[in-house]
């Protein structure tokens, strides 16, 4: 079952625009779980706070009855749909939400349905990419569940999670850029760098 989110747990952030298609898209995902964050309360002009996703950091909630909280792997309903998240410095427990390009979307997936160059950069089925669309920039936090592939809530572009996020329909020009993670214990982490430009290419 999919839920709408409620308040987000960081500043700035807001769930992008909901939509229905005949029942198969969701908008504003977020799936309970996870064990709680440490959230720490910081200058928002601490550079910490916006700087790109770094190796070793965990992933926070967004939004839900479990916003601020750290994902775990078995939070992740297998086969999707996404769930929305920041990036959380585990020492320091700052979310590094200053920067909508952090947004993030983790899904879940059968390893053996991924693609070779997607399944190098997961963690037993754990993926995780930009939630940023590569068209105009709006948050990728829909989903259908005919393609069971990733939909931008703004202009309607899908994305295949088990192929490099890569564009199914829409106007996005490219795919979303993944982030390598690995798992430390049941915890998702951040392992390598986005793969490439967060949001829509300048012009």
């Amino acid at each position: 079952m999919v839920h709408a989110s409620q308040s987000p747990v960081v500043r700035r952030a807001r769930c992008g625009a909901s939509l229905t298609r005949r029942g198969t898209l969701y908008g504003c995902l977020v799936v309970a779980g996870g064990g709680t964050a440490g959230l720490a309360r910081a200058d928002e002009s601490d550079p910490a706070l916006s700087i790109p996703p770094q190796p070793g950091d965990q992933f926070a909630f967004l939004a839900g009855e479990k916003r601020g909280q750290v994902v775990k792997a078995d939070n992740l309903p297998l086969g999707g749909p996404q769930v929305q998240v920041y990036p959380i410095d585990p020492k320091s427990g700052l979310v590094r939400d200053a920067s909508r390009l952090n947004l993030v979307i983790l899904i879940r997936l059968d390893p053996s349905s991924l693609s070779e160059d997607t399944r190098l950069r997961a963690a037993e089925g754990v993926v995780a990419y930009s939630a940023v669309c590569t068209h105009q920039g709006c948050p990728v936090n829909m989903w259908t569940s005919e393609k069971k592939a990733f939909v931008c809530s703004c202009h309607g572009s899908v994305y295949d999670p088990r192929n490099g996020a890569q564009v199914l329909a829409g106007p996005a020009p490219r795919p979303l850029p993944s982030l390598g993670v690995k798992l430390q214990g049941n915890v998702p982490v951040v392992a390598a760098a986005f793969s490439g430009h967060v949001g829509p290419t300048a012009q």
